[in-house]
């Protein structure tokens, strides 16, 4: 599934080759047997491993990244995970040494169940919001976040 809009579909190739080694990657590794940390996959690309317990919605901020991409993959658990355009949101806090922007919630944003096996790709262009507890039932989570870079 990719839920974007027709104007960032168009903008990236979300086939191309740092894709497709990402994509390649975590097929190809048991998220739920590696340890927490970063593997590099090639250049421009890298997993983060994450293990954590789902938590309220109130708990978590959304942000956004200018500098990659995100493939957020599940391997274990199940999370509510939120996405909207960036545009829709103000910036309320920035991290440039980390390429975090934290954003204000915005009036519409779409939910998405991520279940084991299943991701969800971000671009610079949307805000996301993580972790979210599904049903308000917290459970934990075995998460690779693919960071893709933009350039």
């Amino acid at each position: 599934m990719l839920a974007t809009s027709l104007e960032l579909a168009t903008k990236y190739d979300y086939l191309a080759e740092k894709f497709a080694k990402s994509f390649e990657w975590l097929k190809n590794n048991d998220a739920t047997k590696l340890e927490n940390g970063r593997y590099d996959i090639c250049e421009g690309a890298f997993a983060l491993v994450q293990r954590y317990t789902t938590v309220p919605f109130e708990a978590i901020r959304f942000e956004a990244h200018n500098d990659y991409f995100d493939i957020q993959y599940l391997a274990q658990g199940i999370e509510t995970f939120n996405v909207c355009l960036r545009k829709d949101c103000q910036v309320t806090e920035e991290d440039p040494a980390n390429d975090m922007v934290y954003l204000s919630t915005p009036e519409v944003y779409t939910s998405v169940t991520l279940k084991p096996g299943e991701f969800a790709i971000v671009p610079p262009e949307e805000g996301h919001q993580p972790r979210i507890a599904h049903q308000g039932n917290a459970v934990e989570v075995v998460k690779v976040v693919v960071k893709v870079a933009v350039k």
